[in-house]
């Protein structure tokens, strides 16, 4: 190919489709196009809110006799409030490189370095949010079995069974495949021995990442932290938007901390299937949705905000019963020890949003180039005394677990 003077339209054609091509996983999730929110876009500013509504949920009736439900759907925010770029800078005879080159030397790592960065901020979000937990904290995935302990869970938790994929960490990921390796299915077993992938597994897309976040639980179970009074449940016109509520509690040691991201059970409270409201014979996990250091009498002053919220009837029931006083609090995993969040996630329970910059009055020549929900700007700058060409790289999104019911932390067995 011959040379061509680079210029920002091409170099941002380049970038986005590299993007395009790195997105792996994240092409699984809810991706909120700019064309949802505005007819004309001209590019949005840090700050812009979004919104995406939670569907309703209803109870049957049995029997001629109707029985009118109020529609009630929450509203989830997602805040554009992410930027991510990279900046680099060429002489005047590095623009006359090749797109070729150009893409492969420079734009390609500079796009997979942002991919990257992007990944690991939206799996730490869901991670954060995220309260089934199946297998046990620390265990390494490798086996087949161990693997359907996540699918077992999303089925238990009436997660829709299409549309899911998982997202494993590279321990997790390789012990998985070497399970798989001894397959007499030549289409499995072949791609697991010879390209390291798994594919579809239980009909769940399967990835490996190597940015999976590791959760570190507090100091939180040093000794037995209680539910402190009765009745701490909810209704879904209070918790539809945030899917979370506070819960007083006390017992803990002199100074615990509870980390955000931390998952636990209450002794006698069980989850309950969505579809028929009866109990699944699961304790209920819940997940700390804000860090908290709490004292050795009570967190009453700044209580734990959790999720899901306690609701104990109607259509968004989540558990059977409101726990009662002095009721144990068990948490997941040991105290001060870190976690791989190897993740299950429907499609509608991540949200992912890229969208289109808006171009400052006072760049000149900048471009910015979108596509299918992509997008990406660049802007040159000229440092005419060193005769230096100067580029940023932007890219914009928001994030937001926006159905934390629909997904599910994953960890292997003993």
């Amino acid at each position: 190919m011959a040379n061509t003077t680079l210029t920002a339209d091409v170099i941002a054609k380049i970038a986005l489709t590299i993007l395009d091509n790195e997105l792996g996983w994240m092409d699984k999730l809810h991706r909120a196009h700019e064309g949802e929110w505005a007819e004309k876009v001209n590019g949005y500013k840090i700050g812009s809110t979004l919104s995406i509504r939670r569907p309703a949920d209803f109870t049957v009736r049995s029997g001629a006799t109707m029985d009118l439900q109020d529609v009630t759907e929450g509203k989830v925010q997602i805040a554009i409030d992410q930027q991510k770029g990279v900046d680099f800078s060429f002489s005047s005879l590095d623009l006359a490189l090749s797109e070729t080159e150009m893409g492969e030397r420079i734009i390609r790592p500079a796009m997979t370095n942002i991919v990257n960065d992007i990944a690991s901020d939206v799996l730490t979000q869901a991670q954060d949010g995220t309260y089934h937990w199946s297998g046990t904290a620390g265990q390494t995935i490798n086996s087949f079995a161990d693997f359907m302990k996540g699918p077992q869970l999303a089925n238990e938790a009436s997660i829709p069974m299409s549309d899911r994929c998982a997202i494993l960490s590279p321990a997790d990921h390789a012990a998985l495949l070497g399970t798989q390796t001894g397959l007499f299915l030549t289409g499995p077993a072949g791609d697991a021995y010879r390209r390291a992938q798994l594919g579809d597994i239980a009909d769940v897309t399967t990835y490996m990442s190597q940015v999976v976040p590791t959760h570190t639980n507090g100091t939180w179970d040093a000794t037995t932290p209680l539910v402190k009074g009765a009745s701490q449940s909810v209704t879904y016109a209070t918790a539809k938007d945030t899917w979370t509520q506070s819960l007083s509690t006390d017992g803990w040691d002199t100074v615990a901390t509870i980390t955000k991201g931390s998952v636990f059970t209450i002794a006698d409270v069980y989850m309950v299937n969505k579809k028929t409201k009866v109990s699944t014979g699961n304790l209920q996990q819940f997940v700390v949705t804000a860090d908290v250091t709490a004292n050795a009498t009570t967190t009453t002053d700044s209580p734990l905000v959790i999720s899901p919220p306690i609701i104990i009837s109607g259509p968004h029931q989540t558990v059977d019963a409101a726990p009662a006083d002095n009721a144990v609090i068990t948490p997941v995993g040991a105290a001060s020890t870190g976690y791989a969040s190897n993740l299950l996630l429907h499609r509608n329970a991540m949200a992912l949003c890229v969208v289109p910059m808006a171009m400052p009055e006072g760049s000149v020549n900048g471009h910015r180039e979108s596509d299918r929900g992509l997008s990406v700007r660049v802007i040159p700058v000229y440092d005419g005394i060193n005769d230096i060409s100067k580029w940023r790289l932007d890219v914009l999104y928001g994030r937001k677990l926006i159905d934390p019911r629909l997904s599910v932390r994953m960890s292997g067995t003993a």
